[in-house]
């Protein structure tokens, strides 16, 4: 057939441009309207997100500008963030440079920083252990550790305390650092992190190595465990804030002053001395000392604990 005969059913064509003109696309109707959307849904999002970071600094910022204050400052202004007058006087008393009051702030951190530090790095070996043997290794009862593992999740803490007290008493390491630190090296929730990190590392890497001669324990050690470093890092900045922010098993595993931990010993403060008075700034002082540690292992180590949670999304 010509196209003389099939000429109806074509569309009409297109005058060529002449030479030498630019022409420019036609404009969608509704461009505008979608682009206009568009920012506006951003610009909400930005705003729902700056409204929370004010609620979720607030209190912190509030804490840190209150711990500068005298006692009638805080107490005739508390949620100011500009001290007048600002005064050292809290934080003097803080680090116990007022013998009026007495605080071994350094024995309550030192402990804290042997208690915390320890329980990290035996939570990093042990989890990854656990978690290595739960993803790679098979052998009986494989599936009942798991569900057990998942089973203590759902346990509350509250409930353990007069078991735990009773066990401590029982083994003779109530008021020791052993009882302070060894049940806390168990934590399920890094198991289970350590365990779906090591899934996703391929397995041929680990054959390779077996075919090299590497056992076990050597194929765990020097070939997956370096591939898992942000998921340690994720188990690490949360061990070491579970176990510095720890209150309640270091309540019923030591009544001895020389072990008290930093959190433990400003509560007592806080019940005994602190209890009654309107100390404001001082409270709002010990209070930031406690929380600017983990504070900044978070800030160090933030950019490994982003990456463990997007790639944890998925395999890679």
């Amino acid at each position: 057939m010509t196209r003389e005969a099939i000429g109806p059913l074509l569309p009409p064509a297109r005058a060529a441009a002449p030479r030498g003109t630019v022409t420019t696309p036609r404009r969608r109707p509704g461009g505008r309207r979608q682009r206009g959307g568009r920012l506006g849904i951003r610009a909400v999002g930005y705003g729902v997100l700056a409204l929370g970071t004010i609620l979720y600094l607030g209190p912190f910022l509030i804490q840190i500008a209150g711990s500068f204050k005298t006692d009638p400052g805080a107490a005739q202004d508390p949620l100011g963030l500009i001290p007048d007058p600002a005064t050292l006087q809290a934080w003097r008393k803080a680090f116990g440079l007022d013998t009026a009051l007495e605080m071994p702030i350094a024995r309550w951190l030192g402990n804290s920083v042997l208690v915390t530090v320890s329980v990290t790095v035996g939570r990093l070996l042990i989890d990854s252990l656990i978690g290595y043997a739960l993803a790679r290794l098979r052998f009986t009862g494989r599936a009942a550790i798991n569900a057990l593992v998942i089973a203590v999740m759902a346990v509350p803490g509250v409930v353990l305390l007069i078991p735990k007290f009773l066990v401590l008493k029982q083994l003779g390491i109530f008021d020791t650092y052993a009882g302070m630190i060894l049940p806390l090296l168990f934590d399920a929730v890094g198991i289970l992190l350590m365990k779906t990190a090591f899934e996703q590392v391929p397995r041929e890497l680990e054959e390779a190595a077996r075919i090299d001669g590497a056992g076990v324990f050597t194929t765990y050690w020097r070939v997956v465990l370096p591939l898992v470093r942000p998921a340690l890092i994720t188990v690490g900045i949360l061990s070491f804030q579970g176990s510095w922010n720890e209150f309640t098993h270091f309540l019923v595993a030591t009544s001895d002053p020389a072990y008290e931990t930093l959190n433990l010993g400003l509560a007592r403060l806080a019940a005994g001395p602190l209890g009654g008075s309107q100390q404001f700034p001082l409270k709002l002082a010990l209070a930031t000392l406690s929380t600017l540690p983990v504070l900044v292992v978070y800030i160090v180590f933030q950019r490994h604990f982003i990456r463990s949670q997007m790639s944890s999304g998925g395999k890679e």
